[in-house]
């Protein structure tokens, strides 16, 4: 047997070993996990009277509920499905709620006790299965339905279809904007589906309640959830709470303004009673002045001049009272640049320090400078050695660098002797054929010397730098040897 505790009701969730013929045992999770579900917290407590509530509540497809009487004292529990009394035939529901929180609920809801129908039985599992077969064509019911509304030409919305625990009776849930003359309807409906037909006009909340989603706060709507009575909701909500007239953001997903917009009504009217009105004038010696702005939470007005309204200036409500108080004896007030009291900013400490960005980095930052002091032309150098490195370990056909990598190898610029001393390099074999190659050999060669000089303008500078900075190099200093492209055969 299963408890059918699904939010659409559907009778093939199955509580597993959890589900006993007396209902659900996990109360919490599959018992009120339904729309409009109500927590029982007298679940736990004794009736101290000996009479005990002979009513229940029974939940039905979606958010239809209703109470019944339980004639015959069958022991019930959440979760209990049962057959109830109906019209015509028998209907099938869950009971969501038992106990003495049922008779709060009734007068919640003002249901009279005399027109409260009875329990027949715990549903047995014939009345399961053709409960669940009725619940199987509710789709493809309500798809066949809308198409034969619109073939018809009405102005109508079919939003839900409810079979009948028995499958005696359909009920179409469908809104409209303007009264809808139906009766063409319901024979053609009474021809396609072989049943009794029943229309029910909902409004545009109540749909959105039957279909149910998640609202622009990221939770489930209300309306599916909890909410029961909708109070009407106008754009004065919105002015009161100082919130901009946009229909795309203040509209809900039935198309209405949100229902939210009235939970923190009352809080807002409470807030200004204690504000001038915001039609207030101000008469200053340099012209009047009027309200164009209101903050609740900072007890703040805005004013700004009839002339000039582009400069904004805010005033505590005190201040404002005292400045209203002074126009009714007949005075004007200084001008408004001068009332104005300069902010002081109020001295706050982040603890966190989560609004520094580089809070991670700033031990780094230290270590890094106290480093970079102790050895000034470290990263230089090793800038010379990797462009060294890099130098060669590609092809050198170039005799000028070749004659500045070997100039650094050199320790020290006083012990270099002067250029007129130096002996005239000969040749060496390899560059003699190089020089016999072909033209266009010759020509390649001489397009990979043309480099821009941006690229030499750094290599020179480190030189520099390791010179003025006298420091010698390294003695484990690998000196790596250059290594030329391989010979060429010409008669090849």
């Amino acid at each position: 047997m299963s408890c059918g505790c699904k939010t659409s009701g559907d009778s093939a969730h199955s509580c597993g070993p959890k589900k006993t013929a007396n209902g659900c045992e996990n109360v919490n999770t599959c018992g009120n996990s339904y729309k409009l579900s109500v927590f029982d917290w007298l679940s736990n407590i004794n009736n101290p009277a000996s009479n005990r509530c002979d009513f229940v509540e029974v939940r039905f497809k979606n958010d239809r509920k209703s109470f019944y009487k339980n004639v015959n004292n069958i022991p019930l529990h959440i979760g209990s499905v049962i057959t109830v009394e109906s019209s015509p035939g028998h209907d099938v529901g869950v009971v969501s709620l038992t106990g003495e929180l049922v008779k709060i609920q009734m007068k919640k809801k003002k249901f009279s006790e005399e027109s409260a129908l009875k329990i027949y039985r715990q549903a047995n599992q014939k009345d399961l299965e053709v409960w669940q077969e009725a619940r199987k064509k509710e789709d493809n019911v309500k798809i066949d339905a809308r198409k034969i509304a619109h073939r018809l030409g009405l102005e109508m919305k079919i939003t839900d279809v409810e079979y009948q625990g028995d499958a005696s009776k359909v009920t179409f849930y469908y809104t409209a904007d303007n009264r809808v003359d139906f009766r063409m309807l319901i024979k053609e409906y009474a021809g396609a589906f072989r049943t009794k037909i029943d229309m029910k006009q909902i409004g545009f909340r109540q749909e959105a309640a039957k279909v149910g989603g998640i609202g622009s706060c990221g939770r489930e709507l209300c309306c599916s959830t909890w909410l029961t009575d909708f109070r009407s909701v106008n754009t004065n909500v919105a002015r009161y709470q100082q919130l901009s007239i946009n229909p795309q953001k203040l509209a809900g997903q039935c198309g209405k303004l949100k229902c939210c917009l009235n939970y923190e009504l009352d809080s807002y009217l409470d807030a200004l009673s204690n504000f001038p009105s915001s039609s207030t004038m101000l008469d200053t010696e340099k012209g009047r002045a009027f309200c164009i702005k209101i903050d609740v939470f900072k007890k703040k007005m805005w004013f700004a001049y009839v002339d000039s309204s582009m400069a904004w200036y805010d005033f505590d409500i005190d201040l404002v009272k005292k400045l209203i108080a002074k126009n009714k004896r007949g005075e004007k007030t200084l001008p408004l640049e001068e009332l104005k009291q300069p902010d002081i900013p109020l001295a706050t400490i982040d603890l966190i320090q989560e609004n520094s960005v580089d809070r991670f980095e700033k031990k780094n930052r230290g270590n890094s400078k106290n480093r970079n002091q102790n050895r000034p032309n470290s990263n230089q150098n090793n800038q010379g050695q990797q462009q060294g490195q890099n130098r060669n370990n590609r092809p050198n056909n170039r005799p000028e660098r070749q004659e500045r990598s070997e100039r650094t190898d050199r320790p020290e610029r006083a012990e270099r002797p002067e250029r007129s001393d130096r002996p005239a390099r000969q040749p060496r074999p390899e560059r003699q054929e190089k020089q016999d190659r072909p033209n266009a050999q010759s020509n390649n060669n001489q397009s990979r010397q043309q480099k821009p000089q941006q690229q030499q303008q750094p290599k020179a500078q480190v030189e520099k730098a390791s010179v003025d900075g006298e420091k010698k190099p390294n003695a484990n200093k690998k000196k790596f040897k250059k290594k030329f492209p391989p010979k060429k055969d010409n008669n090849a």
